[in-house]
């Protein structure tokens, strides 16, 4: 075909002609040498993925691992308190209300609320000149009594003397006798009503019933006050020591603080100690709650420095004795689903975990009525990665540790 230049056969050198193009053809190439290297690449991608084999360095054929290093703690026998411990409410040893009991315009407050005032101290004063008006009165009308008492008597012994010579009658005489008694009636009604105005006069200054701390002021200076407003309420004052924590137990630790000899109370602190001031029960009920099982107790206790306020709810620990028992650090003591226990270390030297019988916290330990020994081992540390049968072993002791044990 014209313009189509003819291809040489394979192996021929192309002819040169003006108006002929010349093909040059590359030796052939084989499918198996375009191939190779896209899968060497591959094949090295694969490896680079795939896992590498496990080190060689690991124990030979399955070898055990060698045993835990521990802290542990050797456990005996010791006098502990028996404690039963519950919440409480503290409440003032007296809570009495401050009234007014006459009806008048308050003038005075002589005190500062939330202050310590003493048994019979003025707290306010209502306003008096009524009750002086009243008492004046009162005492008029007692002169004027005592005047007609002088007047029937004598007007009785003058008739006395005329009854004897028969100038008057006898109902004359019999009715200025009456007359003697009427007159000392009323002198009697008029000296009571005296005492009264006295009396209420006497209320127009209010004071303090007890000794104790006393509360927010009800009524304000200018207000009218009656027993008949509100009760006559002015104020609260409360006794605050010593002070009294109410209580409630169940009903085998009532019965065991009733089999108990001596009833030491104390309260925890707010930096969760219990304080060194110990009270004693003071009141504990002989009926049970058929609402919640429980027994009510009260115990009174010393507040000298003011540190417990009726109201606050506390902690309180009743010790009925002492028993012999074991003392655990408490982060040694775990809870499981079959209640709290502890791991020891075996006769084989393998870890082995103990339930026990914990009670109460004693300072930084845990009090275990039952479920140790006499010398057995607890340890106390690495207890999370505990398993049963794990071979364990003492740790030795720190140098520090070991220098002070040395000296």
């Amino acid at each position: 075909m014209t313009g189509v230049p003819d291809l040489p056969a394979q192996g021929q050198a192309p002819r040169a002609g003006p108006s002929t193009t010349i093909w040059a053809l590359a030796p052939p190439v084989s499918l198996r040498s375009l191939l190779s290297p896209t899968l060497l690449a591959l094949a090295g991608l694969l490896g680079a993925c795939s896992p590498s084999p496990a080190p060689q360095g690991g124990p030979p054929g399955g070898a055990a691992m060698p045993p835990m290093p521990v802290n542990v703690v050797q456990v005996s026998p010791r006098k502990v308190p028996i404690v039963v411990e519950a919440v409480g409410t503290l409440e003032g040893l007296k809570e009495v209300e401050v009234r007014a009991r006459i009806a008048g315009t308050l003038q005075q407050q002589l005190f500062r609320e939330g202050e310590p005032v003493q048994a019979g101290a003025v707290l306010y004063r209502i306003d008096r000149a009524p009750f002086e008006i009243t008492l004046d009165a009162a005492r008029a009308n007692v002169a004027q009594a005592e005047a007609r008492v002088e007047q029937s008597r004598r007007e009785s012994a003058r008739l006395a003397g005329l009854i004897a010579d028969k100038m008057i009658t006898q109902r004359e005489a019999d009715e200025a006798g009456s007359s003697v008694k009427i007159t000392e009636a009323a002198l009697l009604a008029a000296r009571a009503q005296e005492r009264e105005a006295a009396l209420n006069l006497g209320y127009a200054d209010v004071t303090a019933p007890i000794t104790g701390v006393v509360q927010r002021s009800i009524r304000s200076v200018g207000a009218y006050v009656s027993p008949a407003i509100e009760g006559g309420v002015l104020a609260t004052i409360v006794q605050t020591n010593p002070i009294r924590v109410r209580f409630a137990l169940t009903e085998p630790e009532a019965a065991q603080v009733r089999k108990g000899r001596a009833h030491e109370v104390r309260l925890q602190l707010p930096n969760g100690e219990f304080a060194k001031e110990v009270g004693k029960l003071d009141f504990a009920a002989s009926v049970v709650d058929p609402r919640l099982g429980t027994v009510q107790l009260r115990a009174e206790l010393n507040n000298a420095s003011g540190a417990w306020m009726p109201g606050q709810f506390v902690r309180v620990q009743v010790s009925t004795g002492e028993q012999d028992a074991f003392l655990v650090p408490q982060a040694a003591v775990m809870s499981g689903e079959q209640g709290r226990f502890v791991w020891l270390i075996g006769a084989d030297g393998k870890a082995t975990a103990r339930p026990v019988q914990a009670g109460a916290w004693l300072g930084n330990d845990w009090v275990i009525y039952s479920g140790l020994a006499p010398g057995e081992r607890v340890i106390t540390s690495n207890l999370i990665k505990l398993r049963p049968g794990a071979p364990v072993q003492v740790a030795p002791a720190a140098p520090a540790a070991a220098s002070q044990a040395s000296r």
